[in-house]
């Protein structure tokens, strides 16, 4: 018969297990498990293998996101390893009529594509209701043929694609473009009028150019056609306009003549001339 020692020590022994499995090993899945009592034999017994070495997992979301192509060549179905018999079969569930579009990066351009599940081809998603991604939009849908431009396995591709969207989606599909083409008619505007400017301001520099030309055609026209006057006053004999004016101011004044008199000379001489005639 056992002794109440023992009976007692093998009651804490059980109670201690099962805290610890509640603690430790509770909750944890059969991979967990395992990694977890041979981490604890290898930290207490083992000896030349690190007790803290991690291997690499690879499951099978890595496998299909590694391996997935937005549209199958004949080329990756000639591949039989595991990992593209899994994207193969993974691919030919998926209906590949109508496209679900992400557009939460709509106004940097960047909208992603990927065709429809089972669950949302049941449920009319992306045919009879919008395919964006977040809208459940019913009414005002149109259908577009979208060239989506993609890279995958760094090779730039191009795929021909039908998107089903309402209005306000289709506003976020064409919104990159739209706002290209309307930076693009500003930018014209303003190239347009720059060089309006530019011509305006080289007419206005051509007509003054021009006056000033006119009006030195004018002035040596006018200075011209006074010396010619001159010249054919002075052939004839007659006086000049100024010469007029002069008399005219002489006459005001009081003096005798226009002609001009001699030095002082030649009236001395006159005055003994006049003394000789008469004794």
């Amino acid at each position: 018969m056992a002794s109440f020692r023992s009976l007692k020590s093998a009651i804490f022994d059980r109670e201690e297990s099962k805290q610890h499995y509640q603690a430790h090993i509770r909750g944890l899945n059969a991979y967990q498990k395992h990694n977890k009592f041979l981490n604890d034999y290898v930290k207490y017994y083992g000896k030349d293998r690190p007790a803290e070495q991690k291997l690499p997992i690879r499951t099978d979301q890595d496998a299909l996101r590694e391996g997935y192509r937005f549209i199958r060549t004949e080329e990756d179905d000639m591949d039989t390893s595991w990992e593209q018999r899994l994207v193969k079969r993974y691919y030919n569930k998926l209906f590949k009529e109508y496209c679900i579009a992400d557009m939460s990066k709509y106004k940097s351009g960047k909208i992603g594509l990927r065709w429809r599940t089972e669950k949302e081809v049941v449920s009319g998603k992306g045919q009879f209701i919008c395919g964006n991604k977040h809208c459940d939009e019913r009414n005002g849908l149109a259908s577009f043929e979208v060239n989506f431009s993609y890279v995958e396995a760094e090779e730039n591709k191009q795929a021909l694609v039908k998107l089903v969207t309402c209005e306000r989606c289709a506003e976020k599909l064409h919104y990159k473009r739209n706002r290209e083409r309307e930076q693009l008619e500003r930018q014209q505007r303003e190239d347009n009028k720059r060089n309006r400017k530019a011509r305006s301001g080289d007419e206005e520099v051509e007509e003054e150019d021009k006056n000033i030309d006119k009006s030195r055609t004018k002035s040596e026209y006018l200075d011209k056609e006074s010396s010619r006057r001159r010249r054919k006053r002075s052939s004839s004999g007659d006086t000049t306009d100024e010469e007029v004016e002069r008399s005219k101011e002489g006459k005001k004044k009081g003096k005798k003549s226009s002609v001009p008199r001699g030095d002082d000379e030649e009236e001395k001489s006159f005055d003994e001339f006049l003394e000789g005639m008469f004794p």
